[in-house]
């Protein structure tokens, strides 16, 4: 396919993007404003209302000025002056880097990962830069520059995903971006790149099995309190147009809930508002909001408490297990030095730091005045909890594979011992010694009974298993 069509078809999908995500916020506020004032409010209120919602799901601060009307009404110091919200509706994030890995995939894959990526960003970054100059004026307002280059972050994010993962499972001969990302690998030891790879799936795998189990504990947590959430949605009294929008800032907030629950197994925990600690070790909760979702919240010491602990740490020994499954040995029947599973090990707990303690920062901040400036995890107490579970698994989990792999090779009862050979396909296989007899013929069978039979000798190559015959 040609570099300008796939240029124009990834800038397109990427416009199409932006649209559904601000539709997502833009709908149940049309339908507000139609069914619960009547259309007698000024429609413009609402556009910027959605344009502030998307920008703010992708990270944009927004600063508020409240009426002196509203102020009173919320009852926080400093509601009367300008304060800002910078918390991110991460659903909205989540949809524009599932597009972008699609854009990027697609890239890659007809030859133009450079090309269509570049489109797809500064499509969705001018997106952004417009409704941001939609939501200058009013009561809520957001830097354009911002509301131009965090969209376009998120949607880079995205594209790299896809375009790299596209790269690792086919290599494309036409693509220039991953062919050179390819030869750049090539310059590197082998060594270096297999234990860079291994280490980051070890560690993003154990940071991905917290965060689905985290979401497993949220699913559990709203089906065993939906009557408390349901009894908020009563209280209130949003009616059903209301309940509808309502609910889409919960969806919405739904991922930023998740992060916060892996940071409660980590031990961590996150606070609703200043003075408050959701943890494992114990809650500690003031006023909290009246968000129907946040009746899920749990109100005395979990069970197991600080056991919770331990699911990283299983994680990362499982996942140092399974990458280390193969005995890795070099040729000749050396073993690798014995500080390669610690290496590998710290690596996996530095690419579990990075990839929690990021996402904890992304999914907290300010969403109002006063005690509600503080909401969300604290990201280095994550990311250095993730980092100590993870690397204890990894390491442990390494080093069990690698004892595993020295009794495997050399087992008892063997004269010299069987050697193991693990190859990358680089070389090819050792070739069997030629029968010295003609062929056809068939050796003496009493000279054969004279002389001893050989030790049996097995090579392991990849999943080629040979051996000889004497």
């Amino acid at each position: 396919m040609r570099r300008t069509t796939i240029a124009l078809l990834a800038a397109l999908e990427a416009f199409v993007m932006a649209l559904v995500g601000f539709g997502v916020a833009f709908v149940p506020l049309v339908v507000l404003w139609a069914v619960h004032f009547g259309l007698g409010v000024d429609f413009s209120v609402f556009l910027r209302a959605a344009a502030d919602v998307w920008l703010v799901g992708h990270g944009v601060d927004l600063t508020v000025q409240l009426d002196p009307i509203a102020a009173a009404r919320i009852a926080l110091p400093g509601a009367g002056d300008p304060f800002p919200i910078t918390i991110a509706l991460l659903g909205f994030a989540l949809l524009s880097v599932t597009s972008g890995m699609r854009i990027g995939r697609r890239s890659a894959a007809g030859g133009h990962s450079f090309s269509g990526g570049i489109a797809a960003i500064l499509v969705f970054g001018l997106a952004g830069f417009g409704l941001a100059l939609l939501s200058a004026t009013g009561a809520a307002r957001t830097d354009p520059w911002q509301g131009a280059l965090l969209p376009a972050s998120v949607m880079a994010l995205g594209v790299i995903i896809g375009a790299v993962g596209e790269a690792l499972r086919e290599a494309s001969a036409t693509d220039a971006a991953t062919g050179l990302v390819r030869r750049a690998l090539t310059t590197l030891p082998p060594a270096l790149v297999a234990g860079a790879r291994g280490a980051a799936r070890v560690g993003a795998g154990a940071a991905f099995g917290v965060l689905a189990l985290a979401g497993a504990l949220v699913a559990v947590l709203i089906a065993f309190d939906y009557a408390t959430i349901a009894g908020l949605y009563q209280t209130l009294g949003a009616g059903i147009d209301g309940g509808l929008a309502l609910t889409v800032a919960e969806l919405a907030l739904l991922p930023n809930v998740v992060i916060w629950a892996a940071s409660w197994l980590l031990g961590p925990g996150f606070a609703i508002g200043s003075g408050s600690l959701v943890s494992s070790s114990g809650t500690l909760l003031g006023p909290v909001p009246g968000f129907p979702l946040l009746g899920a919240l749990p109100s005395g010491a979990p069970p197991l408490g600080t056991l919770w602990l331990v699911v990283p740490v299983l994680l990362a020994f499982v996942g140092a297990w399974l990458v280390s499954i193969e005995p890795v040995v070099a040729r000749g029947g050396d073993r690798l030095p014995w500080w390669v599973p610690l290496a590998g090990g710290l690596g996996s707990a530095a690419v579990a730091a990075i990839v929690l303690g990021l996402l904890a920062w992304w999914s907290g901040g300010a969403v109002g005045p006063g005690r509600l400036a503080e909401v969300g995890p604290e990201p280095l107490a994550v990311a250095g909890v993730a980092a100590a579970t993870v690397g204890l698994g990894a390491i442990v989990g390494g080093y069990a594979a690698y004892a595993r792999s020295g009794l495997r090779a050399r087992p008892a009862g063997t004269a010299d011992g069987w050697r193991t050979y693990r190859d990358a396909g680089s070389e090819p296989a050792p070739e069997l010694a030629p029968d010295p007899l003609p062929r056809g013929a068939r050796p003496d069978t009493a000279d054969r009974d004279d002389e001893p039979e050989p030790a049996h000798r097995e090579f392991t190559w990849g999943a080629d298993r040979r051996r000889d015959a004497p």
